[in-house]
């Protein structure tokens, strides 16, 4: 049987340390609930930090070409404004793309989901802002 001093010092420990999370919690509360700090959700959209990266370039190209097919319009891929990215099953990138269509220049929001392989990739939506 342990002594009646250590049982009360590891009491006093376990409670310690039992206020000390409750403590981190509530301010971790408190601060999300005041807007100081926004979780992170898996699945929330991100935003890309790297708007030249030739892959986000191939995937608004896509997104233009696919437009293009479906709408039977000729809009002419400028560059990348705008990017956020989401991982679900396989990664939708929602764009904000500058293209032009004759001498009219626009921005439009594309998304496309581009399954796991990386192989197949697939127009979501495409409107003009």
């Amino acid at each position: 049987m342990a002594p009646p001093h250590r049982s009360l010092n590891n009491s006093f420990s376990f409670s310690s340390m039992l206020l000390f999370l409750l403590l981190v919690l509530f301010h971790l509360h408190s601060a999300t609930a005041a807007g100081g700090l926004k979780p992170k959700l898996l699945g929330d959209y991100r935003p890309i930090k790297n708007l030249r990266d030739p892959h986000v370039i191939e995937i608004a190209k896509f997104a233009v070409s696919e437009h293009n097919k479906q709408a039977h319009s000729n809009l002419q891929f400028i560059e990348v404004v705008k990017g956020e990215a989401q991982i679900v099953k396989g990664k939708n990138f929602r764009l904000v793309i500058e293209a032009n269509d004759g001498a009219v220049s626009g921005d439009y929001q594309a998304v496309v989901h581009e399954h796991v392989s990386g192989n197949h990739k697939s127009l979501t939506s495409f409107t003009k802002l």
